[in-house]
């Protein structure tokens, strides 16, 4: 392959340090500068990280920067990737990508206009866990998936985000924030959706920070923080998706998807790992052995222990996609049907009727264990998994 593609990054708040800390596993992208409206948090990270600290508008100007990471709070996505394929460059966003489909034909188009790419995370679907599950479904194991459930419900992020605020603003709320991990899973793993319906509620109009350093702040809720929803697939299966930011506990799994011939237990779709259980039939469920996947080590310590995350393996895989003339797996296409069914929920839970679906997709290519490895710079290739 080529000299690897230069990348800035637009954005430097909570997220910006999972993507300087994991690019130097991958092949293919060279982190090289970081910009916000901040400028003392642009510094910082730069520092931190060993890149040059740019305004915006130089980094859009910048000869050796050939994508740009938008990581920029979602409200303003649209904007900013317009403006990074006006001055020419590929685009990476932070999910959502867009609020609309009508914003996202309009950024395909000036993309296509140019020749240029845009991808969008999340690329925790690349995971060894989900991969494991995306090859139970390809290898017929599991026959037509026919139905299933997903609950991703906790009690917001006021309890541990520093600055909470646009959580619960419309344009986030835990379809648009935590539903992409979710939804675009599931687009991989079954295939685009046909329609929904949903209800939505909001139970609590104002939240009370208790995390550092606003603590005691209270703050407004602008968007629905509870929609329970139901998913019709091209291919007939039917899903239940519940999101909620009112839920202190709860038993559901995170995902559960039930075949012709067998079910599987998903782990958290929002990670790369996690055991995935399998019943054949009538058989007693069983945990499968972990895949030799290399997306699926552990490699992060976290609150809960070990955890693999390999945030960023979507950026790598678009900049060596775009080397090789080859569809890069977290497409624009991708994006903009999981945009399309959250929106269309929001939507259903506002009228009370079904939302046929404005677009679709193909599934993104499977991400076996030789593709994966293909991704990773040789120095993590050798010794990182087992």
């Amino acid at each position: 392959m080529a000299n690897k593609l230069g990348v800035g990054v637009i954005g430097c708040g909570n997220i910006s340090k999972a993507y300087f800390s994991l690019a130097p596993l991958f092949r293919g992208i060279k982190m090289r500068a970081c910009a916000d409206i901040n400028m003392d948090a642009a510094k910082a990270r730069a520092k931190e990280f060993k890149l040059r600290a740019e305004t915006v508008e130089d980094l859009l100007k910048a000869d050796d920067i050939d994508i740009i990471v938008n990581l920029t709070i979602p409200a303003v996505h649209y904007e900013v990737s317009k403006q990074v394929l006006d001055a020419g460059k590929h685009v990476y966003s932070e999910k959502p990508f867009v609020l609309s489909v009508k914003e996202g034909l309009d950024l395909k188009k000036r993309a296509e206009k140019k020749g240029l790419r845009i991808g969008s995370a999340p690329d925790t679907f690349f995971g060894g866990a989900h991969q494991l599950v995306r090859n139970l479904i390809d290898t017929g194991k599991l026959g037509r998936i026919t139905s299933g459930t997903c609950h991703v419900m906790g009690h917001g992020m006021e309890h541990w985000h520093p600055n909470p605020d646009f959580f619960f603003q419309p344009g986030a709320g835990p379809v648009l924030d935590i539903g992409p991990y979710y939804i675009t899973n599931l687009i991989q793993l079954i295939g685009p959706v046909k329609q929904v319906a949903a209800f939505a509620t909001t139970p609590a109009k104002e939240r009370t920070i208790s995390s550092k350093p606003r603590a005691g702040e209270r703050i407004p809720v602008n968007t629905p923080t509870t929609i329970h929803g139901l998913l019709e697939f091209e291919n007939g299966a039917v899903i239940t998706l519940n999101t909620s930011w009112d839920v202190w506990s709860h038993g559901h799994a995170p995902m559960e998807l039930y075949g012709e011939m067998g079910s599987v237990f998903v782990p958290d779709p929002n990670f790369f790992g996690g055991d995935v259980r399998f019943t054949e039939a009538a058989k007693p469920v069983k945990k499968l052995p972990k895949w030799q996947h290399p997306f699926g080590v552990p490699n992060e310590m976290h609150s809960q222990g070990m955890m693999a995350n390999y945030r960023t393996a979507g950026l790598a895989d678009m900049a060596i996609a775009i080397s090789e003339g080859r569809p890069h797996r977290c497409s624009m296409e991708l994006a903009l049907h999981a945009v399309d069914v959250m929106t269309g929920m929001l939507r259903s839970g506002e009228t009370g009727k079904f939302v046929a679906m404005q677009t679709t997709c193909e599934r993104p290519a499977a991400l076996g264990i030789k593709e994966a490895k293909a991704l990773m710079a040789k120095k993590s290739q050798i010794g990182d998994y087992r």
